[in-house]
């Protein structure tokens, strides 16, 4: 077996165990892997990006099923909707206390052990090939990549040492240079702003 083959059965078996123990939580919480994978994203995604369609293109899942699963979540008290202040037909979708505390829950306790046992430098270069395979698989299938603001060509930081979005000219905290972004195109960040 070559090596790019050898990857993808590895690649793919790490994959089943994560759907493994993601169909696990399913049943300790009674919902739906697309249910706990639709909060998940909700966790670790910025303002821009916690909207119905963000959700159904990250997953990449129909609108009608994310519809429904909002649906679900909501009556569940698992997420809650709110309208967009700026413009009335967006709305955002944020996770509740009881929907933050099931994303807390990950059995990713586990994984990090495993992963904590690698050489630090090990765990640097596997996260450093892994990124550019994603990044590569993207480019080549024509996905969005949903990566985080600090890694964004749109990121921009003035001299004083505030961030913004260059795209949709709205400030940024430092928090927000770690959650993922429906808008995020790969690049080096943007130069420093003046003034």
């Amino acid at each position: 077996m070559d090596e790019p083959e050898l990857l993808i059965d590895l690649l793919e078996h790490i994959g089943l165990l994560l759907r493994t123990e993601r169909r696990r939580q399913s049943a300790t919480h009674r919902l739906s892997e697309v249910h706990l994978a639709i909060l998940d994203y909700l966790a670790h995604c910025n303002r821009f990006s916690n909207t119905p369609l963000a959700v159904s293109t990250y997953l990449g899942i129909t609108k009608g099923t994310i519809s429904q699963s909002i649906k679900l979540l909501e009556s569940k008290g698992l997420i809650k909707k709110e309208t967009d202040k700026d413009d009335r037909r967006v709305i955002h979708l944020s996770l509740t206390r009881k929907g933050s505390a099931i994303t807390r829950s990950r059995p990713a306790a586990n994984w990090r052990k495993a992963l904590q046992r690698l050489d630090n430098d090990d765990l640097r270069h596997a996260t450093q090939v892994l990124r550019q395979l994603l990044d590569q698989l993207q480019k080549e299938n024509g996905y969005k990549t949903f990566m985080q603001c600090r890694s964004c060509r749109h990121l921009l930081a003035n001299e004083a040492g505030a961030y913004r979005c260059g795209l949709t000219q709205q400030p940024l905290k430092p928090r927000d240079l770690g959650k993922i972004c429906v808008e995020h195109e790969p690049g080096s960040p943007g130069a420093a702003e003046s003034g």
